[in-house]
């Protein structure tokens, strides 16, 4: 996997985070003082200066979780939103902000203050533990904003990456979404899906990332069950399916469940803004072993060996707006975006060569 010609574009035109990101997680050529120095650049760019300007004196950042668009000032002005620029920004788990948000995030009492902001997130925060096997429940985003920051193999986490994996193991004892789901056809709702009863296991995208960013769930046998569990899920999942998660008397959407199959990276096609950041945590799980994650490191392995670096072709300017609207903060649903602007082409394709060169190096790695 030859990846210079990337790399030298990416030197050439990636901005901070980039820069610091590369040197220090792919090249590993960074002295300590030039990581601290490139650390402080990293600091001082618009969106980092921003969160700093959400922080709490109690250490929480922003409001709430998934929170309510009408009480925030902007995207990034949200716990998970926070947890997710810190971890895309890579800022060590020891430093003060990190380290305060970790110990508001494990106070009940903090929590509780935090989600009082609106009758429907009193409720939400009642019944936080409920959901942890399906992604139905806050804690599964408190527990995963966790891992993200680097504290996912601590005891407070621990039953949440046993959840996990038991979420994606749980699909080899199924032939079908239907094994599982409940549907009544008479109910009055407007999105009638099939549901699961709230503890009932099954995978969404914060089982995943808690898996991607742990290590004390990994042995050889628990690794390959999940390479065979992904493959599997890829073959009985269908294109169409929906799900909803029973919680008491109500239903609500699990947090991106997998009901359907794992897509490959495709060259020059704009696809999901969230496509490679599912396809980057599958690649820390099971490397090239997750047939998804092979056939994508082909294209990508190829795409980059003949031009140097990953691009899209727009289909129209309304297409390039809308993906550029979803790189803008690093949300739930959205693409890990380390330039500070993308007015150019070229910031863009940066995104996305830093992308194809760390997933070719998660997979390099992952055999080593």
């Amino acid at each position: 996997m030859n990846q210079s010609k990337a790399i030298d574009f990416l030197l050439e035109n990636g901005r901070d985070v980039i820069k610091y990101r590369l040197h220090k997680e792919i090249l590993k050529d960074l002295s300590k003082t030039e990581e601290e120095s490139l650390l402080e650049r990293v600091m001082q760019t618009p969106n980092y200066k921003l969160l700093e300007s959400y922080v709490k004196p109690n250490g929480y950042i922003g409001i709430g979780m998934h929170s309510w668009e009408k009480f925030k000032e902007t995207e990034l002005q949200d716990g998970e939103s926070a947890a997710r620029l810190l971890s895309n920004y890579a800022i060590p788990k020891d430093t003060a902000i990190v380290k305060n948000f970790i110990s508001a995030l494990r106070d009940d009492n903090t929590l509780e203050e935090e989600f009082s902001y609106y009758n429907p997130e009193i409720a939400r925060f009642q019944n936080r533990f409920l959901g942890l096997n399906n992604g139905g429940g806050l804690m599964v985003l408190v527990y995963t904003c966790q891992a993200l920051l680097g504290y996912g193999d601590d005891d407070e986490v621990r039953p949440f990456v046993e959840a996990s994996f038991k979420a994606f193991e749980s699909l080899l004892q199924i032939n079908a979404l239907e094994d599982i789901t409940k549907y009544n056809p008479q109910a009055k709702r407007k999105y009638n899906y099939p549901y699961i009863e709230h503890d009932v296991y099954f995978p969404c995208q914060y089982h995943l990332e808690t898996l991607a960013f742990t290590q004390s769930w990994r042995t050889d046998k628990s690794v390959n069950k999940m390479v065979d569990a992904v493959n599997y899920h890829d073959k009985i999942m269908k294109e169409d399916s929906n799900m909803h998660v029973k919680i008491g008397s109500r239903y609500y959407a699990p947090l991106w469940a997998y009901v359907r199959p794992f897509h490959a990276y495709e060259s020059n096609k704009a696809g999901s803004v969230a496509q490679r950041k599912t396809l980057t945590s599958l690649a820390k799980i099971g490397g090239d072993k997750i047939d998804v994650v092979r056939m994508s490191a082909e294209v990508v392995e190829e795409a980059l060996s003949k031009e140097g670096y990953l691009k899209i072709d727009f289909e129209s300017s309304y297409q390039k707006q809308c993906y550029k609207a979803g790189l803008k903060y690093p949300g739930p649903y959205s693409e890990v975006s380390l330039e500070p602007d993308h007015k150019t082409n070229t910031a863009l394709w940066c995104e996305l060569t830093f992308w194809g060169v760390q997933f070719l190096d998660l997979i390099q790695k992952f055999h080593i």
